[in-house]
């Protein structure tokens, strides 16, 4: 029985048109991962601290958003789509993830003392 509630759900998950991504979005998120690595790169690079390379780039994706989307709705067309500011805080936050897990866990070599 599980199976074949298994294979109707996997038949019926493409007929599903609300979990459609727009090109759009896409670009939305891939701008928020590129603003996010630059700002946490940056911002690591100064301070070899963690936590505030991981705010500051989230924020900074955040607010570029924002500002992207406030430009949008109240100048050029009068719509603001927090859907798109969900897309490139979202790829902020992926790549601020990213880069707080695998930056900083090298281990350090210890150097060995030669007396001759």
């Amino acid at each position: 029985m599980k199976i074949i509630i298994t294979i109707f759900a996997l038949a019926f998950i493409n007929l599903s048109s609300a979990q459609v991504i727009s090109d759009d979005d896409k670009l939305h998120f891939a701008a928020g991962a590129l603003i996010s690595g630059t700002t946490y790169a940056i911002v690591y690079s100064k301070t070899k601290n963690k936590k505030k390379a991981f705010w500051y780039s989230l924020g900074a994706s955040a607010l570029v958003g924002l500002a992207k989307e406030v430009y949008d709705g109240y100048i050029i067309s009068g719509r603001f789509d927090t859907g798109e500011l969900a897309a490139t805080t979202t790829g902020g936050l992926f790549v601020s993830t990213s880069f707080s897990i695998f930056t900083g866990k090298r281990k350090k070599k210890q150097k060995i003392a030669f007396n001759y």
